[in-house]
């Protein structure tokens, strides 16, 4: 059985072609890229045609028998769609299925077992997992009405701070000087360009360069203070582990796991990405 895993987001799609040993050759997992799949954002034949140039041109795709995707984008009413350009580009695979990105978390960092899978990067979001499905999870409100935890969310707040005198001016000015950004500049880029969510969570770099300032780690924690608040206790679950995925979680995992403890939770996994969970996921089959 050759099984293909994908774990993709808006920007990048991370494959793995995991190899089983055969034929005297020892089991081996492929590890291919290409651009991001989103079926909200691109079309069938877009999708069909990254598939076709920068995935298939790597694959003997006559050997691939299951196939997983895990994305965003992928929603309940894309699932179908997702499936049936994935079988076109992949027709010999008896297995195939399109999954959201928030399962594909939940299978990377709690496999098979019952816990919390949350996800930390631009965006935020958490459920409740059985060990193969996603039970419940949090309504996704996005940036402006919610996202608490996420990177845009904590950029948003840093510059509430920044603007509002509750920094120190040492770190404004450090901060209009590497960022080459002033004020005016900063409301046209969140209120006036697009994508103001990802320019937000980029300012999560600067950010954690600053983690020792006492006012820049107070916001990183109320941050994950709002997000635990919000997004995991209305599971009542607090016996269960709480995981996490995406970058946020990664670089701030110290805060992270105070803020979890301090609220009487159990700290389980973090990942930066989830492939590697993934490819333990799907391997055990």
């Amino acid at each position: 059985m050759v099984t293909l895993i994908a774990d993709s987001g808006s920007t990048k799609t991370d494959w793995a072609l995991l190899c089983p040993a055969m034929y005297g050759k020892p089991a081996s997992i492929l590890r291919i890229s290409s651009q991001g799949i989103n079926p909200v954002h691109q079309s069938d034949n877009e999708i069909r045609q990254i598939l076709l140039s920068e995935l298939l041109p790597h694959l003997s795709i006559e050997n691939v028998s299951h196939v997983y995707f895990y994305g965003s984008g992928v929603r309940p009413e894309k699932e179908a769609p997702m499936v049936q350009v994935l079988r076109e580009a992949l027709s010999c695979a008896e297995v195939v299925e399109a999954h959201s990105d928030l399962l594909g978390a939940a299978r990377a960092v709690c496999g098979r077992n019952y816990g919390i899978a949350s996800i930390l990067g631009t965006g935020a979001n958490s459920c409740l997992y059985d060990g193969n499905r996603i039970v419940e999870k949090t309504t996704a409100l996005g940036y402006i009405l919610g996202d608490e935890g996420s990177g845009a969310v904590l950029g948003k707040r840093f510059l509430h701070d920044l603007y509002s005198g509750l920094l120190s001016k040492e770190i404004k000015d450090d901060f209009e000087k590497r960022m080459k950004l002033s004020l005016p500049q900063i409301i046209d880029r969140i209120y006036r360009q697009p994508l103001a969510n990802r320019f937000l969570a980029s300012l999560a770099t600067f950010i954690h360069e600053h983690i020792d300032d006492a006012g820049v780690e107070a916001l990183v924690k109320h941050n994950f203070e709002d997000f635990i608040h919000v997004h995991v206790a209305p599971f009542g679950r607090d016996y269960l582990p709480l995981s996490f995925v995406g970058s946020i979680a990664h670089f701030f995992a110290d805060q992270l796991t105070e803020v979890v403890e301090a609220e009487e939770y159990t700290m389980g996994t973090i990942l930066q990405s989830p492939i590697e969970g993934l490819i333990n996921y799907h391997q055990v089959e």
